[in-house]
């Protein structure tokens, strides 16, 4: 019956796919928080405001929820009062075992965040550990579907090392099941020397919050990590989110801010250049 389920799910997205980019949901934007971390840290609200400023649509926590750390509501409402809402997080598994997991998926609901994503497991690169991984990763999935959130996997570069004939990202997603996000970071993978848009034309429909972030491969020279003077193939990247990828949110991330940038500042070069790729495509 499984098999099942997952052949009908796979010809409702191959017709999905079929219908053409002009049938296609226009992904929103969102900035993974850990970008501006230290700004964060020193200045929760302004940090906010100056995101809200940029014309970004949400925000996906890592962690740092400044004053409302116990008042999910209350961050909310004061996300919806500067024109932002919660486009999900990164949650570790250990907030998303035993009893914690409950208490993560009420924090969450109040926040209005629905999806929940594993930042990072050094399982996911392990020959003995990738299996367990993939296996918690349906159990919380699971656990979490009678609550409307969803659970996922975000790569770094390891996770596209060679695994079994494929990779070990590529074991993820075949040993998981289609409800759980397998968050691409197109960053990551362009410094693995992976083709982003090609990975999400692979998993039609689970790629829901794309990371959009500039990764320069070894060796790369005349290029910056600002999203269009990097080296990604970014119109690739959207078309491919826009037309198979199910993709709700495109997530900016910004790790690496050049030489005389601060981070707030960086991010703003990210998303103007994003936006000026796709005004372009």
């Amino acid at each position: 019956m499984h098999g099942f389920k997952r052949f009908l799910a796979s010809c409702l997205l191959t017709v999905t796919a079929l219908s053409g980019a002009a049938n296609a949901a226009e992904p929103e934007l969102s900035v993974q928080l850990w970008s501006v971390k230290d700004d964060l840290t020193q200045d929760f609200k302004g940090t906010l405001e100056s995101l809200a400023d940029m014309g970004f649509d949400a925000v996906e926590f890592a962690g740092n929820f400044g004053p409302y750390a116990n008042d999910p509501a209350g961050l909310k409402a004061y996300l919806a009062s500067i024109g932002l809402q919660a486009s999900g997080a990164h949650v570790g598994f250990d907030q998303l075992s035993g009893d914690k997991l409950y208490q993560t998926a009420a924090f969450y609901l109040a926040l209005g965040a629905d999806y929940l994503v594993v930042p990072w497991d050094e399982r996911a690169f392990s020959a003995d550990g990738v299996k367990a991984l993939a296996a918690e990763l349906n159990e919380v999935a699971g656990k979490l579907a009678p609550y409307g959130l969803v659970t996922g996997y975000h790569n770094h570069a390891p996770e596209f090392e060679p695994y079994k004939d494929t990779t070990f990202w590529d074991y993820i997603a075949s040993h998981t099941d289609d409800r759980v996000v397998m968050q691409l970071d197109a960053g990551w993978a362009t410094v693995a020397g992976k083709d982003a848009a090609a990975y999400i034309r692979k998993y039609p429909g689970r790629t829901l919050a794309t990371h959009i972030k500039a990764g320069l491969p070894e060796g790369t020279t005349g290029k910056k990590t600002i999203l269009g003077q990097d080296v990604a193939d970014w119109a690739a990247v959207v078309t491919a989110a826009r037309e198979v990828g199910g993709t709700e949110w495109l997530v900016v991330e910004q790790e690496e801010y050049p030489e005389g940038m601060s981070p707030l500042e960086s991010v703003e070069a990210s998303v103007n250049g994003l936006r000026e790729i796709m005004a372009n495509m």
